[in-house]
């Protein structure tokens, strides 16, 4: 997507920029965090002027891999390299229904949500993708992680609305995990950070990144530039914002403690004036995000994106292109947290079916990246004459050793069956409902019952402030 020319103009300019222009730390711990480690920092303006020196010595800092575990503790996924891992991604605030109509999310529609992603194999991590409308928006960040625990045994991609939750949300991992020191040791989550571009930081973005970074677990940052709107309208002056935001995250991680693991990520978006929308799907954003993970994957840094999505609002013909752009462009970019399966409308929307039939695309994704291997020494004349005789290869001993491994294959959801007589047959989004509601009448995970049973304490006694005397019927 880039030249390496372009990309080191690019760095050097968000060099500049971090150096001369500055950017906004809402948090005055941040700014005097930043002060003690020698930055100038204009604390009227809220201003942090960062230096090259200060920053390359915490991209050295910044560790290039690391690992996030499932909620039992047994399995783990590396996030670095060209490791890629699909996940549903963001906080949606509303549910597609079958029937094509949009209603608030409930509790009952994460968890169903949740148990879902626990059994699709492609979508290897799981996140706090809904946010439910039957609860205080108040408890809602630690309350999704509060299901995510409890109905699907997958890694969490997460995150905070107000920066009260840390102590909340670092209970109940600890509770999960049966000590502290475990939590911290095995990481359950990535904690998505989200500056407000151009250049800032608020309160809570900070906070949450250095409460991360305290306790040695993993932020994600989300710098979410729009061109012409909250960046430059060009793709290549949106690109300097986005680094200069993720390397101010980063340094901020670094000041806190050396070695604290840091996503370089983000939701940069192509404006589209006519309509005043920002087009997750389209390709210009796309064009972003993989020329962003080419900058981050030049300082070395694990990669976060959001591109397996789309803006349509029925899972329909826009829907799957849009979405089979994304997951494939992020594959082939080596991105290693791709969030955003199973999203409609702008990024507000979940729809359960669009997260089936996403699975498929993920699967897609998967054989590509694994590329055409040399299985033997000699690719086919070894298997020639005994072929050449028989008149095919059907029968042979390593057609049937090898065939699941060279070809994916697809669940029910991608349609490979002879036309029925007379044509027609279900569309994809009918045969994703009856998946559905296959895999949510499966047994589901469960958690042990005395750590939900201490879960439960938890919610009860943060959301008792905020008025809420009991949990919602699905989440107990």
């Amino acid at each position: 997507m880039l030249s390496q020319e372009m990309i080191d103009r690019i760095i050097d300019e968000a060099f500049d920029v971090l150096g001369t222009i500055g950017l906004q730390f809402e948090h005055p711990k941040a700014l005097a965090l930043l002060g003690e480690h020698g930055q100038r920092i204009d604390r009227a303006a809220e201003r942090a002027y960062l230096s090259r020196d200060f920053v390359e010595r915490a991209i050295q800092s910044a560790p290039k891999r690391f690992s996030i575990w499932n909620i039992t503790g047994d399995r783990s996924i590396e996030v670095g390299g060209d490791n890629v891992t699909y996940d549903p991604g963001s906080a949606a605030i509303k549910m597609l229904e079958v029937d094509g109509k949009v209603r608030p999310s409930t509790s009952a529609d994460y968890i169903r949500l949740a148990r879902l992603v626990h059994q699709l194999q492609n979508i290897r991590a799981s996140s706090t993708s809904l946010v439910p409308s039957d609860v205080p928006i108040e408890v809602s960040d630690f309350y999704r992680l509060y299901l995510a625990v409890q109905n699907c045994d997958k890694p969490v991609v997460t995150g905070l609305f107000r920066e009260e939750s840390f102590p909340a949300t670092l209970e109940i991992m600890t509770i999960v995990r049966g000590s502290e020191k475990e939590a911290v040791e095995k990481p359950m989550a990535i904690f998505d950070a989200c500056p407000s571009s151009p250049l800032r930081w608020s309160v809570l973005t900070s906070e949450s990144i250095m409460q991360c970074a305290r306790h040695g677990l993993p932020s994600e940052i989300i710098s979410v530039p729009l061109t012409g709107a909250t960046g430059p309208v060009t793709i290549s002056g949106t690109l300097v914002v986005h680094t200069a935001e993720n390397l101010a995250g980063i340094a901020l991680a670094q000041a806190v403690r050396p070695g604290a693991p840091v996503v370089y990520g983000g939701a940069p978006c192509i404006m589209d004036m006519r309509a005043g929308q920002t087009p997750f799907g389209s390709l210009e954003t796309y064009m972003i995000d993989c020329a962003y993970a080419q900058i981050g994957k030049t300082f070395g840094f694990p990669i976060h994106s959001y591109m397996g999505l789309s803006d349509s609002k029925l899972v329909d013909s826009q829907a799957g292109s849009e979405t089979a752009m994304g997951v494939i462009l992020a594959a082939l970019a080596g991105v290693n947290i791709v969030s955003g399966v199973g999203i409609l409308d702008f990024i507000t929307c979940q729809s359960l079916e669009k997260l089936v039939i996403d699975n498929e695309l993920c699967g897609m994704a998967y054989r590509l990246i694994d590329g055409i291997r040399h299985r033997h020494e000699k690719m086919a004349i070894d298997f020639l004459p005994e072929a050449v005789k028989a008149g095919h290869f059907l029968g042979h001993p390593t057609t049937l050793k090898l065939f699941r491994e060279e070809g994916y294959m697809p669940g029910k959801a991608v349609d490979r069956a002879s036309a029925p007589q007379g044509g027609g047959g279900p569309s994809d989004y009918q045969r994703a409902q009856t998946i559905v509601k296959e895999l949510l009448a499966r047994e589901p995970f469960h958690l042990a019952p005395e750590k939900v049973r201490e879960l439960d304490k938890v919610v009860l006694r943060e959301a008792k402030e905020f008025g809420m005397e009991a949990l919602p019927a699905f989440a107990g």
